[in-house]
């Protein structure tokens, strides 16, 4: 099969790009930095030409809310309008695991946008939500740490590896399309303070970490919110497996 991966330079899209290169399939490779912009559609006709299947990992800069729901939205028009064009068969988009359940994130905001106009839209769809990722406790630790110490939401999550998403969004991609939600996430929940506390002693880091709902994550994301429901695909690798890869 042709299959375009959007964001294909990132985290998710390339380990989908391997993963789909990896069972034989001819990839497409789709990026602002590869010449295709989606905010405006320049150079996306050409890029669709042929495709069967579009996998939308893409991400978004920092933004407030409105900027964010009308950039995920205006991004998903000019795409899905493309793929109707160019005959796409398959849309795929990564999504968020719990996104209808938080009100006061503006990410969350800007994908519940994609998904409302993926599923209306005129593509057969498919939507994988994913739980954080293993290597989301680090990267909001770096965000949040000043002065040696370390400002963390106590999220409760289920963390998924990046290499397990890849390969679930590889395999929806080249089969028929699900018209609906699947909900993924690893094998067993993990407080997000201990996670960054771990990845830090991993890295050879040291810090203080000082539990707050202050940031980014608010108390509307505590307790079982951002955890997986009955009917959830639940992947292999355990966040300890993931850990032990990072240690220097």
């Amino acid at each position: 099969m042709r299959i375009a991966v959007l964001g294909a330079t990132g985290n998710i899209g390339q380990r989908t790009v391997a993963a789909l290169e990896r069972d034989g399939h001819e990839v497409v490779r789709i990026s602002r930095s590869l010449g295709v912009d989606l905010a405006t559609g320049a150079g996306l006709e050409e890029a669709l030409t042929g495709v069967d299947a579009v996998v939308d990992a893409l991400s978004a800069p920092p933004m407030d809310r409105d900027e964010t729901v009308a950039y995920f939205g205006g991004t998903t028009r000019n795409l899905l309008a493309a793929e109707e064009r160019a005959g796409v068969r398959h849309h795929v988009l990564l999504s968020i695991l719990g996104v209808d359940r938080v009100e006061g994130n503006a990410h969350y905001a800007g994908k519940r946008e994609q998904e409302r106009l993926v599923a209306g839209g005129p593509v057969p769809w498919s939507i994988v939500r994913a739980a954080q990722f293993h290597d989301f406790a680090g990267m909001v630790a770096g965000w949040g740490e000043q002065d040696g110490v370390v400002s963390i939401a106590p999220l409760l999550v289920q963390p998924v590896a990046p290499d397990d998403v890849a390969d679930v969004l590889a395999e929806i991609a080249t089969g028929e399309p699900l018209r609906d939600r699947l909900d993924l996430a690893g094998p067993e929940p993990q407080d997000l303070v201990d996670m960054a506390r771990r990845t830090y002693e991993a890295r050879g880091r040291s810090a203080k970490f000082a539990p707050t709902w202050s940031g980014l994550f608010g108390p509307d994301m505590a307790g079982e919110v951002m955890l997986p429901g009955d009917g959830a695909r639940l992947a292999p690798t355990t966040f300890d497996d993931w850990l032990a890869g990072q240690r220097g």
